[in-house]
This record gives structure tokens, sequence and C-alpha cells, in this order.
């Protein structure tokens, strides 16, 4: 029997073909992420504000802190593993965990500008240098938090490949740089956050969608404000 009349032949062509047909992990429904990362850098984050000077942070603290931590435990035992159903009340306490850490960190970060800049604020240099840099990494927490929980309708839609546009467009997503498994996690967006906290524009992840042009937008101008003003005030200090 010839090659040509040979069904075997077709073989390795039509699993070629399937292969293309098959798209990357990233649009299509997967397991979705473990739901522990999160957590565990969200408590760590809670934890920093405790190091913070009472002056920065909104008093009684532990009332603030007490319900973060109560939504973030509720959205734990109501999707303990990974996130993958659409439920609106676990999305909602997410949001909702996002925009406290957000206005109490929005907060923090006015009441140290604002002492620094008019030199109310009776710090010394380490003092001053330590509340700079709890900000600085909650505000990074914060903003990665947000890129995660909205970019392309937020983890569980992304688990589910509701939404084929991304928001953010990660270097992976094109075939010839990761492997067709590769789906963005929580610790992608907590890179984009720290590079762009760190660089003031993006680096290799480019957001695609205005909200999150304006997002990262507000988050590097609040990181150079943080950083420049605590840093020239320390310096000030030491001098």
């Amino acid at each position: 029997m010839s090659a040509a009349e040979d069904p075997a032949a077709d073989i390795p062509d039509v699993v070629a073909q399937v292969a293309d047909e098959v798209g990357p992990a990233w649009r299509e429904a997967t397991q979705g992420e473990h739901r522990w990362p999160v957590a565990l850098v969200v408590v760590i984050t809670i934890s920093i504000q405790y190091l913070l000077p009472a002056e920065l942070v909104f008093q009684p603290q532990w009332i603030a802190r007490t319900i973060e931590v109560a939504l973030l435990i509720g959205i734990c035992i109501a999707s303990p593993r990974r996130i993958k159903a659409n439920n609106r009340a676990v999305r909602m306490a997410g949001l909702l965990l996002a925009a406290l850490m957000s206005i109490g960190n929005a907060h923090q970060a006015i009441r140290l500008i604002v002492g620094i800049i008019d030199g109310s604020d009776d710090f010394d240099a380490s003092e001053l240098l330590l509340a700079g840099a709890g900000i600085w990494i909650t505000n990074i927490v914060v903003f990665a938090l947000w890129y995660w929980e909205l970019d392309r309708g937020g983890p569980a839609a992304r688990a589910n490949g509701e939404r084929q546009h991304p928001d953010f467009l990660f270097p992976q997503m094109h075939h010839d740089h990761a492997p067709r498994t590769w789906e963005p996690s929580f610790f992608d967006y907590l890179y984009v956050a720290f590079t762009n906290a760190t660089a003031f524009s993006p680096t290799d992840t480019m957001p695609l969608s205005r909200w999150a042009k304006m997002t990262m937008m507000a988050q590097a101008a609040i990181s150079l404000m943080i950083g420049a003003l605590v840093i020239a005030r320390a310096i000030g200090i030491l001098q």
C-alpha cells in the first residue's frame, strides 16, 4: 500500500491541525487558580498596617482591619480552593476588600504627603522611611488586587473563558513565548503592579483597555509622589 493510500500517514497532519485549532489556556475554560496565594499576600499586607505610625491610620485601627480580615475569611470559606464558580457574593466581597484597602492606603498616603509638605510630621528619618515603605508596598498590593479582580471580568470569568479580549497583554500570550497551558495568575498581576511602581510605566505587560491605562497611570503617580517626597524629606532630616 502506498503512503498516499495509507490512512495512518495522515495522522500527523490531523494532530497538527487539531493542535492549531486548540487555543491557549488563557482563552479557554480551565481549572482556575488557587485562592491561597491571594489570601496570603493580603494577610501580609494587612499585618504591615500595624507597623505604621498611629498618626497615619484610621483610629481605632482594629475596626478597619477586622472588617478586612472578616471579608477575607468569608471569601476563603465560600471559595477555599480553585477560583472557578461565578459566585456574585464572593466577587462583591473581593471588590469590597480591595476598595477598603484602597481607601485606607489612600488615607495614609495623603496624611503622609500633607505632613511632609506642610512640615507638620514629627517623624525621624527611620520612622519616615518605614512609613513610606509600608504605604508603598501596600499600594503595590492594592493595585495588583484591582488588576487581578478586573482583568477580563475577574479570576472566575477568566477561568471560564468568558471574555476573549484581555485588558492586559502579557508576553506569554504569544504562542512562541510560553506553553499553551499558561494563564495569568495573581502573581503576574503583582509583578505588573511592582514594575509599574518602580519604573512608572509598563514594562513587559501592556495595558489595552482605557480603565487599565488610567489605573496604571494613577498607581505610577502615587508611587512617584510617595517615593520622591519621602526620600527628599528623609535626606533633609539626616542633614
